[in-house]
């Protein structure tokens, strides 16, 4: 009897493997879907064309109406910091100054980085560079920035980066000015 048993539960086993599989053997894996990271968590990414590997961490969020002589068309920049890493013995080029952000508001809607002249023009002094120098050189980490142009009602939502393999990394983004240097952002925005 137990031998029975436990024929069965083999059985079992090996008919729900096969009905999972497409008839050769392999498996048919779903993709998971990501969550979104906590703002300042930091994600493994691919470089441009799945080249390389640098770490993406979103730092800082400041909210202004003006940036310089810039002013916002949508009534508000929402500039963020963050920094770029490459641990690799290996330049990485990251997708940054290809369109590799996004900001995703409550409402579903998608903004690419730089949407307007005035964010595309943003380059707060001290924050290396507006829009982010795409390559990361061997074993260093960088600070940029990237500039969204939005409605004072989309604060907040969450900034997307797609890396170099077509992956979406997210992260939830603060509706009010955050960040350890968010003073010293918002100061060279002026």
């Amino acid at each position: 009897m137990r031998h029975a048993a436990r024929a069965f539960v083999l059985a079992a086993a090996c008919l729900s493997l096969v009905a999972c599989s497409d008839g050769d053997g392999a498996s048919d894996p779903q993709p998971t879907p990501r969550t979104a990271l906590t703002f300042g968590q930091t994600a493994d990414t691919a470089g441009v064309d799945g080249k390389g590997a640098a770490q993406i961490t979103p730092e800082t969020v400041v909210y202004v109406d003006q940036a310089g002589a810039g002013a916002p068309e949508h009534g508000l920049f929402a500039v963020v910091a963050f920094r770029a890493g490459n641990r690799a013995e290996d330049s990485v080029t990251t997708t940054a100054a290809q369109g590799g952000f996004r900001w995703k508001t409550l409402d579903g809607k998608t903004i690419k980085a730089s949407n307007t002249d005035g964010a595309g023009s943003i380059a707060p002094v001290g924050f290396d560079d507006g829009g982010g120098k795409p390559v990361v050189r061997a074993d260093t980490h960088q600070v940029n920035t990237v500039a969204f142009d939005i409605t004072p009602a989309q604060r907040g939502g969450t900034l997307v980066y797609v890396d170099g393999n077509g992956v979406a990394f997210r992260w939830r983004v603060p509706p009010t000015d955050s960040g350890p240097t968010a003073k010293a952002l918002k100061s060279a925005l002026k």
